[in-house]
């Protein structure tokens, strides 16, 4: 059975980023840049600068994640 492990290093950033990861990123970005139109349409730029900051950091930071499977089953003995 293969376990997913999921690292975070500066050198994974040109690797492929895990699909739930990625998602997430991506959602984040979404609901922070709703919530800066809002924020700019009631005029809070505090707010705005905010929102503008997490999204982008969130979606940035998910690209230094990578996945490493990990082989449970695997056979100690160096027999076949």
């Amino acid at each position: 059975m293969k376990k997913k492990i999921y690292k975070f290093s500066l050198k994974s950033y040109y690797q492929p980023t895990p699909a739930n990861i990625r998602k997430f990123g991506d959602a984040l970005l979404g609901a922070c840049q709703f919530a800066t139109g809002y924020a700019v349409i009631s005029e809070n730029t505090t707010l705005a600068i905010i929102f503008i900051a997490i999204g982008t950091v969130g979606k940035f930071l998910s690209n230094f994640f990578t996945e490493y499977p990990n082989d449970t089953n695997q056979n100690t003995t160096g027999q076949v």
